[in-house]
């Protein structure tokens, strides 16, 4: 299994560095759809359909949406005069309803899910709700300031991934040591309150270091602190909401495709919040 792990991840790694760095900001839109898909497949699963010709078709909606939404707003007006455009804004907004309410859901359950947890269609909708401003934050973080540093929105999306990695990284090793309140023990037993605040606190080591980094003004200090904490906290969320659609259906991994790893879903879960939180504070607030 070990192996495996590995394996995969020295083919994944490099891979998507060089998407991140090199791609065109069109086949980069086209690698991200993909990812989107192959997450949709799995969340149909997770949704309880076990018919394949279905879970494609839904793999082929959230594709096909992905794309319209390039081609309906071109890379070029992505950003106009330092604002995003009005659509890609709506969306990021919706998704921070959506991870509100998720919110709610995950501190609820297991009461109140019977309106959605014997419907495939309102969770293949929170499929959508979920992986569709993925794609949107993603790529208004890599269009940022474009035409000033081409490699500036990259950096935005490293250091997501760098906060989000290093808060997953202090709460395993805070939560094995010192965790003894268990975060929502019904969804995922295994997470801890002590390795939440673990996580958060080593989260901040990077936060300290962009703030150095991009030379930010003192008095946004605190500012930046805040987002980054909720980010942190969000991706939390997005890892312990996808738990809960796990439960719900009955399975341990979203899916098989990453030898050693499960699915898709099962690596980019806490991104799925993360991204579209944090792309939402930072256009608002930060940009």
């Amino acid at each position: 299994m070990l192996k495996q792990r590995i394996i995969t991840a020295l083919i994944l790694a490099p891979s998507a560095l060089f998407a991140i760095l090199y791609l065109p900001i069109f086949w980069f839109e086209i690698a991200i759809s993909g990812v989107v898909a192959i997450g949709a497949y799995e969340w149909a699963n997770m949704s309880g359909i076990c018919q394949r010709p279905q879970k494609l078709v839904f793999m082929a909606i959230a594709f096909a949406i992905c794309i319209a939404l390039s081609l309906y707003v071109n890379a070029n007006v992505i950003w106009y005069q330092g604002q995003l455009h009005g659509l890609y804004r709506f969306i990021l907004g919706v998704a921070t309803i959506w991870w509100i309410v998720s919110l709610f859901m995950v501190l609820a359950y297991p009461k109140y899910t019977a309106f959605w947890r014997n419907s495939r269609a309102i969770r293949m909708l929170f499929g959508l709700l979920t992986l569709i401003p993925t794609w949107v934050a993603v790529i208004a973080l890599r269009t940022s300031l474009y035409d000033v540093d081409p490699l500036y929105g990259a950096s935005l999306i490293f250091y997501v991934l760098g906060i989000v990695w290093a808060a997953d990284i202090g709460a395993f090793f805070v939560g094995v040591k010192f965790g003894r309140h268990k975060l929502r023990p019904n969804v995922s037993p295994g997470k801890s309150l002590e390795g939440l605040l673990g996580g958060i606190a080593a989260s901040f080591a990077i936060i300290a270091f962009a703030a150095l980094h991009y030379q930010v003004e003192p008095s946004r200090i605190v500012l930046h602190l805040v987002i980054g904490g909720v980010t942190v906290a969000v991706s939390a969320l997005g890892d312990l909401n996808e738990s809960m659609l796990k439960r719900c259906a009955g399975i341990k991994d979203s899916g098989r495709i990453l030898p050693g790893h499960g699915g898709v879903l099962d690596r980019i879960d806490s991104l799925t919040a993360a991204f579209p939180v944090f792309a939402f504070c930072y256009v608002t607030w930060m940009a």
